[in-house]
């Protein structure tokens, strides 16, 4: 008898959404100089960062941890990597950097993931 009363039952569904289910995002930046053939380090690149977010949003804002996963000084491209909760002040603060030693400059965000393996490829490419 119980077999039929669980027949009879409408079947309940239930939908699930997870918001900033990763701890952390991914970004793949691309710093571009209005002179080519300046080079900066891995440090000097990172310094480079926290005095942008240091001055869009001061010393709390230059507290925001994020790290310099991988950095290819010939193209001056980098992967950050950041707690979900600073991805906004940290791309905000990358894209109104516009000088880097009196010469102009911009980094262009190539990809951004909450998963480091989506990163491992372009599929406009």
């Amino acid at each position: 008898m119980r077999r039929a009363d669980k027949e009879d039952e409408p079947a309940v569904y239930q939908r699930v959404v997870l918001k900033n289910a990763s701890p952390y995002h991914y970004l793949k930046v691309c710093l571009v100089l209005e002179d080519e053939s300046t080079r900066l380090s891995a440090v000097e690149l990172k310094q480079f960062i926290v005095t942008g977010l240091n001055s869009l949003y001061g010393e709390v804002g230059a507290a925001l941890t994020f790290d310099l996963l991988k950095y290819d000084e010939d193209t001056l491209t980098a992967l950050l990597r950041v707690c979900s909760r600073g991805l906004v002040k940290l791309w905000s603060s990358l894209t109104l950097l516009g000088s880097y030693q009196n010469q102009a400059c911009a980094f262009r965000v190539l990809q951004v993931s909450p998963f480091l393996l989506a990163l491992t490829g372009n599929s406009r490419e």
